[in-house]
């Protein structure tokens, strides 16, 4: 299944059904009073939240939805059927906007979410409705109300516990395919990975928390470069952050201040959530290699080939989402 987290799409409400003109004609009342029924109410559009999906694919095939219309009104008194109700399911983490008057028309973080979008409109009055003493014979009927358009912008953001952040080729696919369910694809250049995957990670018999590797980074991703905002955008959701770096790398440091600046300028907030740093790859350095002091952050040195490290991470990464 392709990976798609934005997309735009119309909705449309039902139109309701007219009330109708109708007056009661049977054998032994030849004059009988108004008969005509109210018109059925039309069809709303429902977004509702679903955990067992992961991306907005289903929208790029249809973009334009439209609820039915409601019956018109009938004479005996009969009321026109409401229009069906168009319910769509989206992922949890998808925000909602109105592209129209430019505002979030809701945030679904959770799974079941349900929220009418644009409510159908309401059945018009049959003219049974204004019988009077004064006027025991009424003509007039009421119309439906028109339904509601408006267009939709959708955009995912996943939801996780940790979001892994590191250059291409840092080792962060190989990192969440060793302790996790994921199964990215991995291979020796920049941007093997284009769509977040998430992963379950165990920590010990009961607990666990999940894992998103994400897009790598560049120089200027915060201002669009690279997979710029398609990166940083899900990162918005985690609970805290685990920077992945190559030991190997020559200088350390400065890729750590590189990463921090990307985030910061994209939001400051990023960088109050908890961190580690994973120096990666070490299976590949000289025994007396030295590392650069990092004082602000816990580092911590791994392997994924050998799984150096490893246990260790998961526990250091589980202790900090407890004590949140």
């Amino acid at each position: 299944m392709k990976f798609i987290d934005h997309t735009k799409i119309t909705v449309k409400s039902g139109n309701g059904g007219n009330g109708c003109i109708a007056f009661l004609r049977e054998k032994f009342r030849p004059k009988g009073g108004p008969s005509g029924g109210d018109g059925g109410n039309g069809g709303s559009v429902i977004l509702i939240s679903s955990k067992k999906l992961s991306t907005l694919q289903d929208f790029t095939y249809n973009n334009r939805y439209i609820a039915s219309t409601g019956e018109h009104g009938k004479g005996k008194n009969m009321h026109g059927k409401n229009g069906v109700d168009i319910i769509l399911s989206i992922p949890v983490g998808t925000t909602v906007k109105n592209i129209d008057e430019n505002s979030i028309i809701h945030d679904f973080k959770k799974d079941n979410e349900k929220i009418v979008i644009v409510k159908g409109g309401n059945g018009g009055f049959g003219n049974a409705r204004f019988k009077t003493h004064s006027n025991p014979a009424p003509r007039n009927a009421y119309d439906g109300q028109k339904g509601v358009e408006v267009n939709l912008e959708l955009e995912l953001k996943v939801i996780a516990d940790v979001g892994l952040v590191g250059f291409p080729n840092a080792g962060k696919s190989t990192f969440i395919s060793c302790i996790s369910n994921a199964k990215p694809k991995i291979a020796d250049y920049p941007f093997t990975t284009l769509h977040p995957n998430l992963g379950i990670v165990k920590s010990g018999d009961y607990n666990s928390f999940v894992v998103a590797d994400i897009p790598g980074l560049i120089t200027g991703a915060s201002s669009g470069k690279g997979l710029g905002f398609k990166f940083l955008k899900h990162i918005e959701r985690t609970k805290m952050l685990v920077f992945i770096i190559d030991a190997n790398s020559e200088n350390i440091n400065e890729e750590y201040i590189s990463l921090c600046n990307e985030l910061q300028i994209y939001d400051k907030k990023l960088l109050k959530k908890p961190k580690i740093l994973l120096l990666s790859k070490i299976d590949i350095l000289e025994e007396n290699h030295k590392f650069p002091a990092i004082n602000e952050i816990d580092v911590i040195k791994i392997s994924s080939i050998t799984r150096n490290g490893l246990t260790e991470s998961i526990n250091r990464i589980h202790q900090k989402l407890k004590k949140m």
